[in-house]
């Protein structure tokens, strides 16, 4: 308001601002102009600056991938003929009982570890229900509330569906994307990528104690071990004799064979990804137990809006009965009360 020289007021009327909802379709008259609002009809939400979809990277994205498959693939295949080919006639050697235990054992999680890695990696993550939109009459009220538009699919997206520039699709409860099962992680493959972090996580640990215990009987004796360990009496002397038979041990490597050579790349190998996995593991269920996607956790940063944690999330993500999940409430409040 800004008064004239005559002595007059001249009140200043901003003028209404016309858009459409994508959602329902309907005339909606703003205050102001702007760039992001949500209708009062269908609850949609519109952004009237979105961001224009590129996809001159997405070709080198699904190349990217490929390498990261397959290079997964290969290492997977040479832990396990590579461990057969190096550790068994070891094994074989001690007993046949012993040799045919440890082969059983050894195809078992072979083909548990694989089969996983296949059904992650073809399965489809997630895709999207689909939803009438568009046309007042065929949208009621609050169906859309909190969807967005995706300019990428031309679809509508609901609030923890995500749009992945890599697979060039919208995947519900989209968690992140992997680009060594070359696909994307959500409602349709979560739980089977979970066994698949369960199964390798076994494996390695599994190929990496028979490593070790191939190249005890392979690496030829320390000379004076059994002088090292006699003379162990107290926790320092035992450290010490420990320290010197490992010493011993090395000091022989250099007789070491290539199948000792494999062993040993195997140990190392399998003990980095089993320590990776197992990180990556925590980390999922950690967002299980808070009832959160890895997505929807680094939306919620810098918010007050907190998942609900609690062990039901876990239970009901890998479908274990409700009857069970009942108990836990008791089963927390017991441990709160020993506490106190």
């Amino acid at each position: 308001m800004e008064e004239s020289s005559q002595g007059s007021f001249v009140t200043t009327i901003n003028e209404d601002y016309e858009s459409i909802c994508w959602g329902c379709g309907l005339n909606l008259v703003l205050p102001s102009y702007a760039p992001v609002f949500k209708c009062g009809w269908c609850g949609a939400i519109t952004n009237q600056n979105p961001v224009r979809p590129e996809t001159r990277s997405f070709g080198l994205r699904r190349i990217r991938d490929g390498c990261f498959v397959a290079i997964l693939a290969v290492f997977m295949l040479f832990v396990m003929c590579g461990g057969i080919w190096a550790a068994y006639p070891v094994v074989f050697s001690i007993s046949l009982a012993c040799g045919i235990f440890h082969s059983v054992v050894a195809v078992s999680l072979a083909i548990s570890t694989l089969s996983t890695f296949m059904v992650v990696a073809f399965k489809c993550a997630g895709k999207p229900i689909d939803i009438v939109y568009g046309t007042h009459p065929g949208v009621g009220n609050g169906a859309l509330n909190n969807y967005t538009f995706c300019h990428y699919c031309s679809k509508p997206k609901s609030p923890r569906t995500h749009h992945c520039r890599t697979c060039g699709m919208c995947v519900l409860d989209m968690d992140h994307h992997c680009p060594f099962i070359g696909n994307c992680v959500g409602a349709g493959n979560h739980k089977n990528f979970v066994a698949f972090l369960i199964s390798a996580i076994i494996s390695t640990i599994y190929a990496s104690v028979m490593c070790v215990y191939s190249l005890i009987h392979i690496l030829p004796p320390p000379e004076n071990g059994a002088a090292y360990a006699s003379h162990a009496n107290n926790s320092v002397s035992i450290l010490r004799g420990v320290k010197n038979i490992v010493l011993a041990y090395f000091s022989n490597a250099i007789f070491i064979s290539i199948r000792g050579l494999v062993l040993l790349y195997l140990f190392v190998a399998s003990v980095s990804v089993a320590i990776g996995l197992s990180v990556l593991l925590w980390q999922q269920l950690s967002y299980i137990y808070e009832g959160k996607t890895y997505l929807s956790h680094l939306s919620s940063q810098g918010s007050e809006e907190e998942g609900e944690k609690s062990c039901g999330n876990l239970l009901t993500f890998f479908g274990c009965p409700l009857s069970f999940e009942r108990h836990l409430p008791t089963i927390r409040n017991l441990r709160k009360r020993h506490k106190t």
